[in-house]
């Protein structure tokens, strides 16, 4: 079963073509550079590039997977969480295109997306695991027990990691997006040089706060000259990002130890961060936990995670009305059914 999957929730225009949920034939993906100079998306300078690429984009993914339009046996799109105009040009192509076709359409929560993700690298879609989502915009713990059956442990009171790495980003004038950066800056630089804050790291709470920890790297900011913060940067963003990783790593983990589950799938743009990955990766050995991350280009916001979870939302709750709309507030427990 073919499923097409689009996403346009934020700043990444994408198609894809997957293949019974878990084989990715294509992934287009297109980030919109646009917004560097911003510091940030712009919402309507967002959604005007979908408009004008979501076109292209699907006609590539059409040619990488080797298929035709008419090979499409069911069309996904994300209609939340994410920017309510950017949402509506991929829902409305997306349904287009499948009353087009007069094939089946099914409307995808972009988080279920996050957690399909490691679907298509990991054969996880029906073992009980713990999810972490951690993107630009969200920060969550997830007891997935089946497909559609999720009980939220917890998630931010403000600033996703995501997000707090770009605001760091731009106070250490490192440009946007900047998660990659420090990641690249921080392997060159003492994590235990500044003593920045864990937010509710102990205690038994699976909540998240990091907007006290950006105050914290920019209180030390304010106290140097522009000589030491430059000689300081790549201290300054180990640090930091050591602070981030360890709240992330421990939570994530005491969740997988109380809940009995021993497989932990994290997901999202954060993901990627080398330093994460080592230190799960040295955690969960020692404490024989199966870990998976999606491959690279499945941690990003993408079409093959949309198409993933589509498909497997079919499989379960069946097609979505055409009448479904943007709902740029989704939350994780709106896909606790069908």
């Amino acid at each position: 079963m073919l499923t097409l999957g689009v996403e346009t929730s934020c700043d990444e225009t994408s198609v894809a073509i997957v293949d019974d949920g878990v084989h990715a034939l294509s992934n287009v993906i297109l980030s919109q550079e646009e917004h560097s100079r911003f510091g940030g998306v712009v919402p309507e300078v967002a959604s005007r590039s979908h408009v004008r690429t979501i076109n292209p984009i699907f006609r590539e993914a059409l040619d990488k997977a080797g298929c035709k339009i008419e090979d499409i046996d069911l069309v996904s799109a994300t209609y939340g969480p994410g920017l309510v105009g950017c949402l509506l040009v991929g829902l409305s192509f997306a349904k287009g295109l499948a009353q087009g076709l007069g094939c089946k359409f099914v409307a995808v929560n972009h988080l279920e997306g996050h957690i399909a993700s490691n679907f298509l690298t990991h054969s996880i879609s029906n073992k009980p695991h713990i999810a972490l989502i951690i993107s630009g915009g969200h920060t969550m713990l997830i007891h997935f027990h089946s497909f559609g059956r999720y009980e939220l442990l917890g998630k931010t009171r403000d600033d996703a990691a995501g997000e707090a790495f770009d605001k760091v980003a731009k106070l250490l004038g490192l440009g946007y997006p900047g998660g990659a950066r420090i990641d690249r800056i921080s392997k060159g630089g003492n994590s235990n040089a500044f003593n920045f804050p864990r937010p509710m790291l102990k205690g038994s709470s699976y909540e998240f706060s990091f907007s006290g920890l950006k105050t914290a790297v920019a209180r030390s900011l304010k106290k140097m000259d522009t000589n030491t913060r430059a000689k300081n940067l790549e201290d300054i963003s180990a640090s930091f990002q050591e602070a981030v990783v360890d709240v992330l790593s421990s939570k994530a983990l005491r969740a997988v130890e109380i809940s009995g589950v021993r497989t932990l799938a994290v997901s999202g743009g954060v993901a990627a961060n080398t330093r994460l990955r080592d230190v799960l990766r040295e955690k969960c050995e020692r404490g024989n936990i199966d870990l998976h991350f999606p491959d690279e280009e499945f941690c990003t916001d993408n079409a093959a995670m949309v198409a993933a979870a589509g498909y497997f939302r079919y499989r379960a709750f069946g097609e979505s009305p055409f009448e479904i709309d943007a709902r740029p507030s989704l939350s994780v427990s709106d896909s606790l059914s069908g």
